[in-house]
C-alpha cells in the first residue's frame, strides 16, 4: 500500500512538474486546492487569508471521507465546514501519508490532472 501511495504521488508530483515548471510542496497544494475551493482567485492573499485558504483546503480534502462536511459560504464567498468524526490519530508519517491520500483524491475526482 505504502508503494503505490508513493507511486501515485510521484505521478502525481510529475504532472504538475510538466504544468507549472516546478514541483510544488504539500503546503503549496494545500494553497491551490484552497483558492480551488474558494472560487475567487486574487492578485495577493493576506497571510491569514493563505491561512484560511489553506484550512479550506484540508476540510475540503477530508470532507471526500467524510469526516467534515461544508455548510455554505459566508457573505464573502468563504467555505464555512463543520467536523463530522474525529480525524484518525497518526504519526507525522502517517498524517502525511492521509493527507497525501485524500490530495491524490482529490485531482483524481476533480478531473485536475490528465
Amino acid at each position: 500500500m505504502q508503494d503505490d501511495l508513493q507511486t501515485r504521488w510521484w505521478n502525481l508530483e510529475a504532472k504538475l512538474v510538466e504544468r507549472f515548471n516546478k514541483k510544488p510542496d504539500l503546503e503549496t497544494l494545500l494553497f491551490l486546492i484552497g483558492i480551488q475551493e474558494f472560487g475567487q482567485i486574487k492578485e495577493k492573499f493576506t497571510k491569514e487569508q493563505k491561512q484560511d485558504l489553506m484550512h479550506v483546503a484540508v476540510c475540503s480534502l477530508f470532507a471526500q471521507s467524510g469526516y467534515y462536511e461544508m455548510m455554505g459560504k459566508d457573505n464573502e464567498g468563504w467555505p464555512h465546514f463543520r467536523q463530522l468524526k474525529p480525524l484518525p490519530e497518526l504519526n507525522a508519517k502517517e498524517q502525511e501519508d492521509f493527507l497525501k491520500d485524500h490530495i491524490l483524491l482529490y485531482f483524481q475526482t476533480n478531473a485536475l490532472t490528465d
